[in-house]
Formats: C-alpha cells, sequence, structure tokens
C-alpha cells in the first residue's frame, strides 16, 4: 500500500496548517473500526516521517513539527484509545528528560511515539532514582531520554547504574543535542542506543527488543 491508495499527502498538509478537522477527517474516512494500526502505518507515520524531514533540512519551524506530532496524538486517542487491547501488543515506553526542564525535544517524540500507538509513560524530568522506580512499577520496556544539557546527559549513567543494580532490564534511548554533537556519548553514558530523531527512534525500539513492526 502506498500514497495511491492513502492520502498521506493531503494528511501531512492538514497537519502542516495546524487544520485539526481536515486532518481528523481525513483518518475519519479511512477508519473502519478496526483499522487503526493500518492508519497509522499507511497514513500518519508517512506523514510524520516527512514532517521531520522537513525540519531536518531546515524547510519548517521546530514548533509546526511538534504541533503535527500532537494533533496526530490525539487523532490516534480517539480511534485507539489507551485502554484499547491492541496496545497490548505493542511494547511499554517510558519517557524523561532526567531534570532537564527543556522539554520541547521530549514532547516531539512523545507525541511521535503515542501517534504510532504505542503506550507512553511521561517522567517528565524526575531524577535517576525516581526513574528507575517508576519503570519498575510501570514494566516499562524501553526508556526514552531527550536532553539538551551536556551535565544531565551524564545523568544517564547514574540511571544505569542504578537499574543495573536492581536488576531492571528495561533498554534506554538517548537522544539530544549533547548526544547529536558526540556521537559517542551514549555508549560512554551506558545507554543501548541513540536515536536522531523521533522517527529512528520509532526503529530502533522494535531493533531492540527484537520484533519486527
Amino acid at each position: 500500500m502506498n500514497d495511491k491508495h492513502f492520502p498521506v499527502a493531503e494528511f501531512q498538509e492538514a497537519l502542516l496548517s495546524v487544520d485539526r478537522v481536515t486532518a481528523k477527517g481525513i483518518i475519519q474516512e479511512y477508519f473502519n473500526g478496526n483499522n487503526a494500526f493500518e492508519l497509522i502505518k499507511e497514513i500518519i507515520s508517512p506523514a510524520l516521517e516527512r514532517i521531520g524531514d522537513m525540519w531536518t533540512n531546515g524547510e519548517i519551524a521546530l514548533s509546526q513539527e511538534y504541533m503535527a506530532g500532537k494533533i496526530s496524538e490525539d487523532i490516534v486517542e480517539n480511534i485507539l484509545p489507551e485502554s484499547d487491547v491492541k496496545r497490548m501488543k505493542v511494547p511499554v515506553i517510558g519517557i524523561t528528560t532526567l531534570g532537564d526542564e527543556h522539554m520541547l525535544g521530549k514532547r516531539i517524540v512523545h507525541s511521535f511515539l503515542r501517534s504510532c500507538g504505542f503506550l507512553v509513560h511521561d517522567y517528565t524530568d524526575k531524577n535517576a532514582h525516581e526513574v528507575s522506580k517508576c519503570i519498575k512499577e510501570d514494566g516499562v520496556e524501553v526508556l526514552m531520554v531527550s536532553t539538551l544539557m551536556l551535565n544531565l546527559a551524564y545523568e544517564v549513567r547514574k540511571l544505569r547504574t542504578i537499574m543495573d543494580t536492581e536488576g531492571i532490564n528495561t533498554k534506554i534511548i538517548v537522544g539530544g543535542a549533547p548526544f547529536l554533537f558526540d556521537k559517542g556519548l551514549w555508549k560512554e553514558v551506558g545507554a543501548d542506543a541513540m536515536a536522531v530523531d523521533a522517527m529512528e527512534s520509532f526503529k530502533i525500539i522494535y531493533a531492540l527488543i527484537g520484533e519486527q513492526q
């Protein structure tokens, strides 16, 4: 299936125009009550991937990418509520900044992953000890960590040490400016992988847990 069958370009344009009504209408037109993940795969994810590429290439503002993800997240919540049993088939995700108050990068990834049907626990800017407790209680399989400040990037090492001590096997994927600047930093702090953007994080999640989309 491709753009010939699904209106990816039209959905993308609605997102970039912050036209919630049109974006929702496009999805509702194709929604039959039991094909949420198909629409996520064939319309929503491709549109968000294109929008992410546009931001990377400097064609749109970061705020536009964020709003696109937020609108998509709201649409997915309507066709695939958090309580839907289908969500049990996808990995449980956690996300945090480990104390960093710069939240936009985290919000973009959070919205994108929820738009892909993931159940995402948002741990905001909790510290390493608090996060380790949360991921254990929530059964998180993959933890996303987004930081802007270098000193907080090193908090991942503290978190990994705590997790190892408590026998927590959650995978850690990191992202943000410090990791983009120093390509080897993710290994230094004990993460399992580094994602450049939201779309890459989606692919890495399945690679780490050994599942196929």
